[in-house]
Formats: structure tokens, sequence, C-alpha cells
């Protein structure tokens, strides 16, 4: 196995995760069971499939952006650690002021496969001074 192969295991029936076309960075994960997503509403979404996410890399979940710029779907809890080996689960949620029909076989999230950088961590009583300092949300002005 080199570092690019990603062993996947899939319950029977589940289609395996796949890249849509050549150069995507995510594989579309698909829904293993059908349901119906109420607007306001958080719900965990089957994928049937478990992973071995290579050492010194994460899974990340992720949007995809024509259920969330069409039907305000969105994803939340999206971080896959290498050493997790059940199944991938989509935390999905409507945003959107309609009922959401997911049917079997959907492309419902994406995932991406990136290294990891460990920090090795030193506590420090000050930090350097930066331009931006300790401006946060909103600072920009834009």
């Amino acid at each position: 196995m080199n570092m690019h192969t990603l062993l996947v295991k899939r319950d029977p029936g589940v289609k395996l995760p796949s890249y849509a076309h050549e150069g995507d960075a995510g594989l579309d994960l698909c829904a293993a069971k059908a349901m119906t997503l109420p607007p306001g509403e958080t719900v965990m979404v089957s994928t049937g499939i478990r992973a071995a996410i290579p050492m010194g890399h994460v899974g990340l979940i992720w949007d995809r952006s024509g259920l969330a710029t069409k039907h305000r779907l969105h994803t939340f809890a999206g971080v896959i650690d290498a050493g997790y080996r059940g199944e991938i689960q989509v935390v999905l949620r409507n945003a959107g002021g309609r009922e959401f029909a997911i049917t079997r076989g959907m492309r419902i999230a994406q995932l991406l496969i990136q290294p990891v950088v460990k920090a090795e961590l030193e506590e420090s009583s000050s930090l350097d001074k930066t331009a931006r300092n300790e401006d946060g949300f909103g600072s920009s002005g834009r």
C-alpha cells in the first residue's frame, strides 16, 4: 500500500466513494439509506463506508457545493482521524426553508484526505506582535 491508497470497506449494496472528475479534491460520499431532512434540523446520515485514513493524514468532510447553494445543506463535525475505523457518517444540516429528501445512493458530501502537521506545543507568557495582533471577527472591514 502506498501513501495514496485508501483502504475502504463498504456495506453490501453501498457505493464506494469516488471522484466525479479528474483533478477533483474530494471523493463523493453517498447516503446508504433514504431519509427526509426537515428545515432547520440536523441529522447523521449513514454512508455504509469505513476507511483506513493513512497515519499522518486526516479525512475532512465538506459540503457539496450544489447542495449547499441550491438547498442550503451543510456538513458539520467533519474530522475523521487516522485511527478511526468505524462507519463514516455525515452530520448534515438543512439550513433552508423546505424539507429535503435524501435518497439511497445520493451524493451528500465530499471527503478530502489531507496531510496533518503535528505541532509541538511550548507554553509562553507572551506572543510576538503582528500588524493584525488581536483583531478578530470583522477586523478587515469587509
